[in-house]
C-alpha cells in the first residue's frame, strides 16, 4: 500500500505571515507584518455588496466571472495600458491572486520543468512549482537596489526552462520594473520558448510618478504571459480573496481547464459590486497617492530611529536594515521585536531559497492608519 504520509512539500511549514500575525495577537503587538490594511473598505462598496446580496445574486457565477465585471476590466485595461483584451476569452476571475498564480503554474509546468524566480520572492511561488514536479531556479537580488541581473538570467536558462516568474511592483523589496528590464525580457522572449508569469497585484501602488510597466503593454511579451492582479490590494479588502488572471486565449483555455476543477467560480455578489464600483476609475486611480502619503509619513517618523529605511518605489511594504540596532539574525530579531517591544514585522530570509549570510533586513507593512504607524515608529525609534 502506498505511504499516505509521503509529502509533496516535505520542507514546507506554516508561512511566516501566519506565524508573525499569530505572535502579534499573542503579545498584543502592533502588526506591521502581514500585508493587510487595518482600515475599512469604502462604505459605498460595502453598500453595493449588500445590494447585490439582497437582490438575489447568491448562486454560482459563470466559470470565467460575471460578464459585467469582465467588461469593466477589459475597459480598465484599455484605458491604462492601451491594449484591447477580450472580456470573454482573456480574463478569468479567481479566488485571489495566489490561486491565479497556482493555477497558471499548474496549467503549463510539467515534472522536470525549470522555473526561474527572483529571491526575495513571494512565498507561494516555489512551493507551487514543486507541487507540480517543477524545479524552482532562484536568482538572488541584492540590497539596496534589488535589481535583476539579466546576464545572470540568461546564463540560468536551459532547454528545460519553462517559465520565468516576475513581480513588479515587487513584494517584499518594493522595486518596480524599468525600461531596461522590459528590453531584457524581450531579448529573452526572442531567444527562448518559455512562458512568463507576471505578478502585478500592486499595479496601482506605484510612487513618485513612476509608470507601471505591465506585460499587457508589450504584445511580444503578453503573447506568452499569464498576468495576475488582485482586487484585495486595490480595495483594502484582502479577506474577500478576489483576483484575476489575464492571458491570451490559448493560455486562458489551459488556465480555465485547471480553474474549473479547482474553485470553478468565485464570490458572485462581490463580483457584481466591484463591477459597479469600478465604473468610476477614481476608485482605483486615487490609491497610489493615498499609499505614497503613508509611505512618506512612516519614513519621516522612522528618521529618528537607528533603522536604515530602503526606499520603496511601489507596493505597501518598506524594507529596513537593522544592523545598527542588533546583530541577531532576522528570525530572532523579529521575534524579539514582538515579545519585548510590541511591534510585529516580517524577516526577509523566508523569502529566499538560500538566505544571504549576514543580511540584517526586515519588512514593514505601511498599509495602516497614520496613528498606528506613528505609534510603531515611536517604539522603534527608542530601540
Amino acid at each position: 500500500m502506498p505511504d499516505p504520509f509521503k509529502s509533496k512539500l516535505p520542507d514546507t511549514g506554516t508561512t511566516i505571515f501566519t506565524v508573525m500575525s499569530a505572535m502579534a495577537r499573542e503579545y498584543g503587538a502592533i502588526n506591521l507584518s502581514q500585508g493587510f490594511p487595518n482600515f475599512d473598505v469604502d462604505q459605498d462598496l460595502k453598500d453595493l455588496v449588500l445590494e447585490y446580496v439582497d437582490s438575489g445574486f447568491n448562486q454560482y457565477a459563470p466559470l470565467a466571472g460575471v460578464p459585467e465585471l469582465l467588461k469593466v476590466l477589459s475597459e480598465k485595461i484599455a484605458g491604462l495600458y492601451g491594449v484591447r483584451i477580450s472580456a470573454e476569452d482573456e480574463i478569468t476571475i479567481t479566488a485571489g491572486a495566489t490561486q491565479a498564480i497556482f493555477t497558471a503554474i499548474a496549467a503549463v509546468v510539467h515534472p522536470g520543468d525549470e522555473v526561474i524566480l527572483f529571491d526575495p520572492s513571494y512565498d507561494s511561488y516555489a512551493p507551487s512549482v514543486r507541487a507540480f514536479g517543477g524545479v524552482p531556479v532562484p536568482i538572488a537580488l541584492h540590497p539596496p537596489g534589488f535589481r535583476i541581473d539579466w546576464d545572470e538570467v540568461m546564463k540560468a536558462i536551459t532547454r528545460r526552462t519553462r517559465m520565468i516568474i516576475i513581480n513588479s511592483p515587487h513584494n517584499p523589496a518594493g522595486k518596480v520594473f524599468r525600461d531596461e528590464d522590459i528590453a531584457a525580457l524581450k531579448g529573452i522572449a526572442d531567444a527562448h520558448p518559455l512562458f512568463l508569469l507576471s505578478d502585478e497585484v500592486y499595479e496601482h501602488l506605484v510612487f513618485d510618478g513612476l509608470p507601471h510597466l505591465s506585460m499587457l503593454k508589450y504584445p511580444e511579451l503578453y503573447a506568452r504571459s499569464f498576468v495576475v492582479f488582485s482586487f484585495g490590494k486595490t480595495l483594502h479588502a484582502t479577506g474577500w480573496k478576489l483576483g484575476y488572471c489575464v492571458a491570451p486565449p490559448a493560455l486562458t483555455d489551459e488556465f480555465r481547464k485547471i480553474h474549473q476543477f479547482n474553485v470553478f467560480c468565485v464570490n458572485r455578489p462581490i463580483q457584481h459590486a466591484i463591477a459597479a464600483y469600478f465604473e468610476n476609475p477614481e476608485t482605483y486611480l486615487s490609491i497610489s497617492a493615498f499609499y505614497q502619503e503613508k509611505r512618506d509619513h512612516f519614513a519621516r517618523m522612522m528618521k529618528e530611529s537607528r533603522f536604515r529605511m530602503i526606499p520603496a518605489e511601489g507596493s505597501y511594504f518598506m524594507l529596513a536594515d537593522y544592523s545598527e540596532v542588533s546583530q541577531k539574525d532576522d528570525m530572532a530579531f523579529t521575534r524579539e521585536l514582538v515579545r519585548e517591544h510590541g511591534v510585529a514585522t516580517i524577516p526577509l530570509t523566508p523569502f529566499y531559497a538560500k538566505p544571504p549570510s549576514g543580511q540584517r533586513i526586515i519588512r514593514f507593512c505601511f498599509a495602516k492608519t497614520n496613528n498606528l504607524l506613528e505609534e510603531a515608529a515611536g517604539i522603534l525609534s527608542h530601540i
